[in-house]
């Protein structure tokens, strides 16, 4: 289908703690026009959410006043514009909707707020924004959701790894894998010997990962400290330090889910997984977990946008996509 030719259906928002990106979609889903802002959360102008919102979104607005408007991530926080309380585990796309809270904009258009989902027990769990990646994903790709399940991985500042199944966020694990990487790399004696690099350095990185995955290493806590002792040694230039660094923390990651699976007589070797999140970031994950034996490890394009949508279209906001879609 040409693009020309598919009218704009929805505004879609995925407004998190640093920045904001906005999405005019149209009927099929994918996007017509897009725009990003840096005000994020923790970085809104004096006018707040009214102010960036009109900013943003104002001319698409002024030429499409009836356009629904929906939104997703920390915007729905306790600290956004309007708090949509979690919904629990197992958590469908009718969940969602039903968590739906609306707050109604300066220039008097309504804003429907998604939730996030929340995993209660001994060690509660809760994301906001990426549920609606997930979804995407399943929109996506709608094998994934079927009985047997599908593992989905967010990487990022907190990465998430999903179970979902029936159509369903059955569980999932947060690990703090990228912030953790940049205290440790900034705030730490382990940045001294570090210097900055414009390359990747997959030998040093993949050492980090072989390192983690290997059993007879006592854990994340005493083999991050090789980072620096492999420096001083000549083993590691000041350059590779920090490649090393990432594949040892996403090396730590992907053992700890490796051990999760494991309880369901389960691993990551010869599974078939989707990643969302950016290629450079997911390209790392990709060659790691190689090293745990898992091969078929796709990254799902678009899946904020689709997911968006499709919540969007089980809230009656907007017909469900017309196929085919336009190509991308």
């Amino acid at each position: 289908m040409n693009a020309s030719a598919v009218k704009p259906a929805l505004i879609a928002l995925d407004w998190g703690t640093t920045s904001l990106r906005a999405y005019l979609l149209g009927a099929d889903g994918l996007a017509l026009d897009s725009r990003a802002s840096s005000a994020g959360l923790m970085n809104l102008p004096a006018g707040g959410f009214d102010q960036t919102f009109e900013e943003v979104c104002g001319a698409w607005l002024d030429a499409h006043p009836q356009l629904p408007v929906i939104a997703a991530g920390m915007v729905g926080s306790a600290q956004g514009w309007v708090e949509a309380p979690y919904v629990d585990t197992p958590a469908g796309v009718d969940a969602l909707v039903a968590g739906i809270v609306t707050v109604k904009a300066a220039r008097g258009t309504t804003v429907r707020v998604v939730p996030g989902v929340l995993e209660r027990g001994v060690l509660p769990n809760v994301m906001r924004g990426e549920e609606t990646q997930i979804f995407g994903a399943l929109a996506s790709e709608p094998a994934l959701a079927g009985k047997e399940g599908a593992l989905i991985g967010l990487p990022g500042t907190h990465a998430k790894w999903a179970f979902v199944a029936n159509e369903r966020i059955e569980r999932f694990y947060t690990f703090m894998t990228g912030e953790t990487f940049g205290a440790l790399r900034d705030h730490t004696i382990l940045g001294r010997t570090m210097h900055p690099s414009a390359t990747h350095d997959e030998a040093a990185f993949l050492r980090g990962v072989d390192t983690a995955r290997d059993a007879g290493h006592p854990g994340v806590l005493a083999t991050i400290f090789s980072t620096r002792t492999l420096g001083l040694t000549g083993q590691l230039t000041a350059e590779q330090q920090a490649d090393y660094l990432s594949g040892l923390l996403i090396g730590h990651e992907l053992r700890g889910l490796n051990e999760v699976l494991g309880r369901d007589q389960s691993s990551l070797a010869g599974r078939t997984l989707r990643l969302i999140g950016s290629d450079a970031l997911c390209e790392r994950y990709r060659a790691a977990l190689a090293r745990f034996g898992c091969q078929d490890a796709r990254t799902v394009a678009h899946a904020t946008e689709r997911g968006l949508y499709r919540i969007a279209a089980q809230a009656g906001l907007v017909p469900a996509p017309h196929a085919p879609a336009r190509a991308t």
